[in-house]
C-alpha cells in the first residue's frame, strides 16, 4: 500500500473513530490498494446481474456476459451498459478503492449516483471517505467491526453469499481474506 493512501486512511479513520487497520483491510482485500487504473480511470467491477434487476433490458450486448475481474473489459462492458441506462449502468458498478456498488450513493448522502461517481473519480481520498462513510451508515457492520467478527463483516460487506462465490471461483473467503489483512496491517500501522 501506498505511504499516500496509508496517510489518508489513517486521518479518515480518526474522523469516523474506526482503526486504521480496519481500513486499510478493506482497500486490500477490495483492491490491492488501487483507486484507479494505469490510464487514470477509477478501478470498477460492473455486475451485470444487478443491471438486469434495474434496467428494463433482455439480456444482450457485451454488458451481459461481463464475469470478469479485467478492467479493460469491465470498461467494455460498463460503457455498452451506460448506453442503454446511465443511471441503472452506475448504481451496478461497484467504484475504488472499497468497490461500493453505485446503488448505494443515497446511503452515503449523495443526490445522484452520478455525484457519488463524480466525488470518487475525484480523488484516492474521496474514495476512502466513501469506504468509512459506508461502514459508518450500517450499525451491525460498525459492532461487527468493534467485535472483529470477521464472518458478518464479510456477509454484510461482500454479501451473504460470500462463501459460495469463494468455492466457485476456487478463492479464500471473504472473511479469512479480511482477518488475514487486518492482522497484516494491525502489525505494520
Amino acid at each position: 500500500m501506498t505511504k499516500e493512501i496509508t496517510d489518508i486512511v489513517s486521518k479518515v479513520s480518526k474522523d469516523f473513530g474506526f482503526e486504521t487497520a480496519v481500513l486499510m483491510a478493506f482497500i486490500d482485500v477490495e483492491t490491492g490498494g488501487k483507486g484507479f487504473n494505469t490510464d487514470g480511470k477509477i478501478m470498477i467491477q460492473f455486475e451485470p446481474s444487478w443491471f438486469k434487476r434495474k434496467a428494463p433490458y433482455a439480456p444482450s450486448g457485451i454488458w451481459s456476459v461481463n464475469k470478469v475481474d479485467v478492467q479493460s473489459k469491465e470498461w467494455l462492458a460498463f460503457n455498452d451498459a451506460f448506453k442503454k441506462n446511465s443511471n441503472s449502468a452506475m448504481e451496478s458498478t461497484s467504484i475504488g478503492l472499497g468497490q461500493i456498488m453505485g446503488f448505494h450513493w443515497k446511503r452515503l448522502g449523495f443526490n445522484s449516483v452520478g455525484e457519488m461517481w463524480d466525488n470518487a473519480k475525484l480523488s484516492l481520498e474521496n474514495q476512502i471517505w466513501q469506504i468509512a462513510k459506508f461502514i459508518n451508515t450500517d450499525i451491525h457492520l460498525k459492532t461487527a467491526i468493534t467485535d472483529k467478527d470477521w464472518f458478518t463483516i464479510a456477509k454484510l460487506y461482500n454479501g451473504a453469499g460470500f462463501m459460495e462465490i469463494a468455492r466457485r471461483y476456487k478463492r479464500e473467503p471473504y472473511n479469512v481474506s479480511m482477518e488475514k489483512a487486518y492482522k497484516k496491517y494491525l502489525i505494520s500501522i
